[in-house]
C-alpha cells in the first residue's frame, strides 16, 4: 500500500483501476493506493480466525451503537481515525491496571489505597475487594477518580492479619482488568 502526497496526478482520485489497484481518499486527505484485493471463493477460515471475525463483529454492533457518544468523537478529532474506528479500538483494549500503591495503608479504617489505572480511551469503574487471608471480605466498594490516571479508595473497615485486595476496572465497551495484592 502507497501513501502519496501531493502528487498532481492522483490527488483526490478515488477508486480502482483495473482489477489491479485502488485508490481512496483518508479522513485527513491522503491519497492511498493498493493492491486489489483476491479472495479464494473455496477458502476455509482456521478455528482462530473464524473466533476474530466472532470478536470483530461484537466489536462493530459496539461500535455502531457507540460511535455518536461525545468521548468517541472528542478522541477521534484530528486523527486520521473516525468515532467509529476509535470505538472498534475500544472494544479490543481493556484497561489496564499499572499501580497499587498501598503505602499510606496500614490496615486501619480511613486510609487510602491508591491504584494507577490506563484505557486508551477512558476507564469507567475502579472496584476495590479486601478480604482476610481465609477469603472472607472485610470491605468492598468503588474507587473515586483522583488526578491523572490515578484513582483513590478509602478504606472503612479494620483489615488485620495478611489482608488481600483485588481491583478490577472497567472501560466503557466493558473490558475487565483485574490485580491481586496480598500483604
Amino acid at each position: 500500500m502507497a501513501k502519496v502526497r501531493n502528487n498532481i496526478i492522483i490527488q483526490g482520485l478515488s477508486g480502482s483501476l483495473g482489477d489491479q489497484l485502488v485508490i481512496r481518499q483518508d479522513k485527513a486527505g491522503r491519497t492511498i493506493v493498493g493492491v486489489s484485493p483476491t479472495f479464494d471463493p473455496n477458502r476455509t477460515y482456521t478455528t482462530s480466525q473464524t473466533e476474530q471475525q466472532e470478536r470483530f463483529r461484537d466489536a462493530s454492533v459496539y461500535a455502531r451503537g457507540a460511535k455518536d457518544e461525545a468521548v468517541y468523537v472528542n478522541k477521534a478529532q484530528g486523527t486520521p481515525l473516525n468515532p467509529y474506528n476509535v470505538a472498534i479500538a475500544d472494544w479490543f483494549h481493556a484497561p489496564e491496571i499499572k499501580e497499587l500503591d498501598v503505602k499510606a495503608w496500614n490496615g486501619a479504617a480511613g486510609q487510602i489505597i491508591r491504584i494507577q489505572v490506563v484505557d486508551d480511551v477512558k476507564v469507567t469503574q475502579v472496584h476495590v475487594v479486601i478480604t482476610d487471608d481465609a477469603d472472607v471480605v472485610l470491605e468492598q466498594g468503588t474507587a473515586a477518580p483522583a488526578e491523572g490516571a490515578w484513582w483513590s479508595y478509602t478504606t472503612t473497615a479494620a483489615a488485620g492479619g495478611n489482608p488481600r485486595i483485588v481491583v478490577t476496572a472497567r472501560d466503557l465497551p466493558g473490558n475487565i482488568a483485574e490485580m491481586n495484592w496480598e500483604q
